[in-house]
């Protein structure tokens, strides 16, 4: 099969999917090819199957050796990558796979739907096979327009005759998200109603919705002539604020409880009953397997939190480092490890007065270039390029060889959960100026509860000197949790900087906090540069420019495509 261009497309008659039963899009058996007509599209467990192939989409923790989403992604301000992450690119390139994976997904969306509508299926299975095609095109097109702006809207399957498509213009990027949460409102009203965690539901959709209309609400907020060629949509944000709201108190209203254990969310090898999950990623022994423990429990370096990130967990007072009355000094002392029977620097004491989420994404003992660690008696001795160790995904009641061993892993991943609705809900309310004591406290305080934190007022009460952003106390604060709670998670930072207008925020030069990882002044001979005490992760500059905005069209495209003009300023 071609992948989609703007010259070359083929009909789509054969594809490679993987079908499943209706209960668990992971309990597939192949179905090689299909003939692209009316027998295929009337048999409703063929289009079951092809539906679910979507389920590919959601990459979670990754599949065998392959990086995921959560932790991989360090083109942001929370983990210092080996080697140094720049942008996801510096020059245009004659190719891209997010272009090109993008509108193969779209393109089957669009061939889902055609063929279903014109089927001899139920009305009902119509319905719900249309409407899980929609979601995922909108899914698709949201991940295509946060990468590369204004976009073609395509809503039919197209053949090499449709040349007026094919060779046509790009539209505005506001336009494509108008019908993008047209599709978006079809999906949330049409799907089935089910309790399922591994497959389509209306929770589904509504998380999924409730994630796209909040950065895309703040994005039209805070974006700017200058960078993006647009000015700010004050009504645009609100409607799609608002419609983010809406999703979430769909989601509030349907019985979800935050899991007591935080660190369950992320490491359990089943999530079925964890009351928190919306929809999950399930992995099992012996049928899909991911690496990202892995990554994070061997011998190989690990990607450090950065002393920025680190700096940003409130202390238990509630007060940020510049404003707390507990015990700011953060370098790790000199410990000696009846387990490991060596001496290493250990932050016990640091993490004892913090967040008590941060205790749980990070290790408790500094490991780096001379001062290796291991996390279990019998597991390999590890080094992180900030001295900070992610133990976030790791569960130490695995066997050692599939934790430590790639394409062994099997604990399930989050896609969906209330926790990061909690996020939205707050956050959305806060941008649009409606929220109440009330809301915070049935939201975000919940998470603070988790935390150890004390609860978060409507006002504030104090005003972090850290705050660079130009935003309110109360929206600071709520930027904050969000951070915490999803420290590593699902690429979320990045995207998060790009909607607040932040992404400046990643200039190494400007702060260098953001290269810089823990205090090891104890530390005897460290093989590690260091800072005024802190190990300086790279030296290698990252400088922002305002085209990192938006990705580079593909050289190879605009060459096919002569009307696809570039992105600004590259």
């Amino acid at each position: 099969m071609k992948t989609i261009s703007h010259l070359h497309i083929l009909i789509l008659s054969i594809i490679s999917i993987l079908s499943s039963s209706c209960n668990d899009m992971l309990d597939k058996s192949p179905l090689d090819r299909f003939e692209n007509d009316p027998t295929f599209w009337n048999n409703a467990s063929n289009v079951e199957g092809i539906t679910n192939s979507f389920y590919n989409s959601f990459t979670g923790y990754g599949n065998n050796g392959g990086y995921g989403l959560f932790y991989f992604k360090t083109i942001n301000d929370d983990q210092v990558g080996n080697p140094f992450n720049e942008w996801e690119y510096t020059t245009i390139p004659s190719t891209s796979s997010f272009w090109t994976n993008g509108w193969e997904q779209i393109r089957l969306a669009n061939i889902i739907i055609s063929n279903v509508t014109a089927s001899t299926l139920s009305d009902s299975d119509k319905v719900r096979f249309s409407a899980i095609a929609r979601l995922m095109r909108a899914w698709h097109y949201y991940n295509m327009v946060r990468c590369f702006g204004d976009l073609q809207w395509i809503d039919k399957p197209l053949s090499i005759s449709d040349t007026d498509i094919l060779y046509g213009e790009r539209i505005s990027r506001d336009l494509v998200m108008d019908y993008v949460l047209e599709d978006l409102d079809y999906a949330t009203t049409n799907m089935p109603v089910s309790a399922t965690k591994i497959t389509w539901s209306r929770n589904m959709a509504n998380a999924m919705k409730a994630d796209i209309c909040l950065w895309e609400g703040s994005f039209r907020k805070y974006r700017t002539e200058a960078e993006n060629l647009l000015a700010p949509d004050p009504d645009g944000a609100n409607r799609y604020l608002n419609a983010c709201v809406d999703a979430c108190e769909y989601i509030l209203s349907q019985g979800f409880k935050l899991n007591d254990n935080y660190q369950g969310n992320y490491n359990s090898i089943e999530l079925a009953n964890n009351p928190e999950m919306i929809f999950y990623k399930q992995y099992k022994q012996g049928t899909l397997s991911h690496s990202l423990i892995a990554y994070t429990s061997s011998s190989t370096t690990q990607s450090g939190m950065t002393k920025d990130a680190f700096d940003s967990y409130l202390f238990l007072d509630g007060k940020p480092l510049a404003l707390t009355s507990l015990d700011t000094n953060d370098a790790g002392k000199i410990a000696y490890n009846d387990d490991t029977k060596q001496y290493n620097i250990n932050i016990s004491s640091v993490l004892a007065v913090r967040d008590k989420r941060l205790s749980v994404t990070i290790d408790s003992v500094l490991c780096f270039k001379g001062s290796t660690w291991a996390r279990t008696f019998d597991g390999m001795q590890m080094t992180s390029t900030t001295g900070y160790t992610c133990r976030k995904y790791d569960n130490t009641s695995i066997p050692i060889n599939y934790r430590n061993q790639t394409a062994t892993n099997y604990t399930c991943s989050p896609i969906f959960w209330l926790s990061v609705v909690y996020l939205n809900y707050a956050e959305a309310k806060a941008e649009l100026g409606t929220i109440t004591q009330s809301d915070l406290d049935n939201s975000l305080n919940l998470l603070n509860a988790r935390a150890g934190l004390p609860n978060l007022n409507v006002i504030p009460g104090f005003t972090d000197p850290a705050n660079n952003h130009n935003v309110s106390d109360l929206v600071w604060e709520i930027r904050r949790a969000r951070r915490c709670e999803l420290m590593f998670d699902n690429w979320n930072r990045y995207w998060d900087l790009i909607r607040w207008h932040q992404l400046d925020k990643l200039d190494t030069s400007d702060y260098p906090d953001v290269i810089l990882g823990a205090n090891i002044t104890n530390a005897v001979n460290p093989q590690v540069d260091t800072h005024s005490g802190y190990i300086y992760a790279t030296k290698v500059n990252r400088s922002f420019q305002p085209r990192y905005y938006l990705y580079p069209i593909p050289s190879a495209e605009i060459s096919l495509n002569p009307h696809l003009t570039q992105n600004p300023h590259w």
